[in-house]
């Protein structure tokens, strides 16, 4: 058990030590390739965005597939609240994607130094 113990320790303790370091790595490609340069900060910055656009463009769609069901329904209150549902969950994910961008663009603006306000 103690032994466990130390290894788990030792090994929070590398990563701990190894972490920071990553975190302000830069990428240097070999001269002579067409590989892109850029800083790991920036490459999860672009990822984080694309990933946060996908999101919103989704929430969109399902909004419309959400107000196709609700117009097909027919009056039937099981299909009515079934769109109602998808309507919900559909604002939540646009709200959701809009408050993680706002949250990005924040964390850049005061964690970059150039600016106290976004």
């Amino acid at each position: 058990m103690k032994n466990k113990i130390k290894s788990i320790a030792a090994s929070i303790s590398v990563m701990a030590l190894t972490v920071p370091a990553l975190a302000m790595a830069q990428f240097q490609p070999p001269s002579g390739t067409n590989l892109p340069g850029g800083t790991i900060s920036g490459i999860i910055k672009n990822i984080m965005n694309w990933m946060l656009g996908i999101v919103g463009i989704l929430g969109v769609i399902g909004f419309a597939i959400a107000g196709i069901l609700y117009l097909t329904a027919a009056g039937d209150e099981e299909r009515i609240e079934t769109a109602k549902k998808a309507m919900t969950w559909s604002i939540v994910g646009v709200v959701v994607a809009l408050l993680g961008l706002v949250i990005l663009k924040a964390a850049e603006a005061m964690l970059g130094g150039s600016s106290t306000t976004f």
